[in-house]
């Protein structure tokens, strides 16, 4: 199983894929069957990519207005927020992504990332306990909070 993970990173790594955008967008639960993407969300996803954040947004809430279930799409929206400044106004959306799916490990990530932005240690570190509970064998976004968590502790502030 670890070789299969390890390999699924490379053939990543190898395609020149931006970690950020996949955790972004793709990094929810590891049994969401896939449904078609929203043409809004694709474009949504390459302004992130651009850090068009601002413009990001308008066409992230279109895709929740037409589909309200759409956690990757709130978990992007957090992200959007949170990398325009709004670190506050991000934790709605994490915590919309994490109603409609309790194990969408890229909005733990991101949730506790927003945490640390706002100097909230203890709920960081929460996240990074479910994120440690939810990746068996480690993932990219346990890894990306722990370090995280650790240069805020080591006195290193987050910013966007």
């Amino acid at each position: 199983m670890r070789a299969l993970f390890v390999a699924a990173a490379m053939t990543v790594t190898a395609l020149g894929l931006s970690s950020p955008v996949l955790a972004a967008g793709g990094g929810g639960s590891m049994e969401t069957p896939a449904k078609p993407v929203d043409a809004n969300f694709t474009r949504a996803k390459a302004m992130i990519e651009a850090r068009d954040y601002r413009g990001a947004l308008p066409l992230l809430q279109q895709v929740v207005t037409k589909d309200p279930k759409n956690a990757d799409a709130y978990n992007l929206m957090g992200f959007a927020t949170r990398q325009s400044g709004d670190a506050n106004g991000s934790l709605q959306y994490y915590q919309q992504a994490l109603a409609i799916d309790s194990r969408h490990i890229g909005a733990y990530e991101y949730l506790g990332q927003a945490y640390l932005m706002l100097g909230r240690l203890p709920e960081a570190e929460q996240q990074l306990a479910r994120l440690d509970s939810l990746c068996t064998f480690g993932c990219a976004e346990y890894r990306q909070l722990k370090a995280a968590v650790a240069d805020y502790k080591a006195g290193k502030r987050p910013t966007n």
